[in-house]
């Protein structure tokens, strides 16, 4: 399985860290080391990067902090990250949202070119899910319902994000007519399909799961490539006929471009070997759905380049907006 070999690639990394005569990395950290997280408390960025914060404070003796700068769906962290000194010091936790800002704000204030993939830590499919007094017991059902009344069946989902232009990309490709309804935050987009607002919504697994599990929702599919162990009765969409791309939710760590590359693995090594102890991927496991990766940041860049590939070009053919 490939986190197997991850943990083999990461092993040799960590070795080859520690072993390095490397000035730059014996010299730090030199003081308080920042996380932004560019999103304000709640939803699940702040509290992952909180649980890494406290183990790596007891793990290393290092001074952390955590910063929220939220704005601009994570843009304005992004930038204050970009911008920073590539000393060390300053470090970005964020949401997948992330790799979609310049394709939906062009102007922003900063290049991808200027942030470094540091780490995949993990990543949860997302799933769509529906009222109970509605009649869907699949996304298929759903599906065939807009089919016979174009428009009519009502989808929220978050703005600017993936599950926007992945549901975009369902609408065409599945020749079907589903109101999609953006939302600036997972907090209104689930108080309404828990009210029944909205006839349906996709969101991260780690947001509607305590819904699921107390009866208020129902799910009706995944966004992966398999079905998740946390949802083992629901199929994924491919599984239901529908033409898409597997989807997932992720959380990713960011360094300024040009921090000494010692540092980076070091970071890295720490990072990883918090979120692999048992305690910590047990929490992630039960709070987020979280599949854990610590993919190497050559790894990381490469999917990130992919994915945005993938999205970027059903942005521009369908001109998705991200407001």
């Amino acid at each position: 399985m490939i986190i197997v070999r991850r943990r083999g690639m990461l092993a040799g990394c960590v070795a080859a860290a520690f072993a390095a005569p490397a000035r730059a990395e014996g010299e730090w950290p030199k003081g308080p080391i920042r996380f932004i997280v560019p999103f304000p408390p709640g939803g699940s960025t702040d509290p992952v990067a909180r649980i890494i914060q406290t183990r790596l404070i007891e793990t290393t003796g290092w001074h952390v902090i955590v910063e929220n700068k939220p704005g601009g769906t994570g843009a304005v962290g992004s930038a204050i990250t970009a911008k920073a000194a590539p000393d060390g010091q300053t470090w970005m936790i964020t949401f997948d949202s992330h790799i979609l800002n310049p394709a939906f704000a062009p102007g922003l204030p900063y290049k991808d070119s200027d942030l470094f993939n540091v780490m995949e830590i993990g990543r949860t499919p997302q799933v769509i899910a529906t009222h109970p007094d509605r009649p869907y017991k699949s996304f298929a059902e759903a599906v065939a319902d807009a089919k016979k009344r174009p428009g009519k069946v009502s989808m929220g989902v978050l703005g600017a994000s993936q599950a926007l232009v992945l549901m975009t990309l369902v609408k065409k490709e599945n020749d079907v007519d589903i109101n999609l309804i953006p939302y600036k935050g997972g907090g209104p987009l689930n108080q309404d399909i828990l009210a029944g607002v909205t006839d349906i919504a996709i969101g991260s697994l780690a947001s509607l799961s305590p819904h699921i599990r107390a009866n208020k929702v129902r799910a009706i599919a995944v966004t992966g490539e398999a079905r998740t162990p946390a949802l083992p009765d629901t199929p994924t969409l491919a599984e239901q006929g529908i033409k898409a791309f597997p989807s997932y939710s992720w959380w990713g760590v960011y360094a300024p471009t040009g921090t000494p590359r010692p540092i980076v693995d070091r970071m890295h090594a720490e990072i990883a070997k918090v979120v692999r102890s048992a305690d910590i991927t047990q929490k992630f496991v039960e709070q987020f759905n979280m599949e854990i990766l610590t993919s190497l940041p050559e790894e990381f860049a490469a999917y990130q380049k992919s994915e945005q590939e993938r999205w970027f070009k059903v942005i521009k053919d369908n001109d998705i907006k991200g407001d």
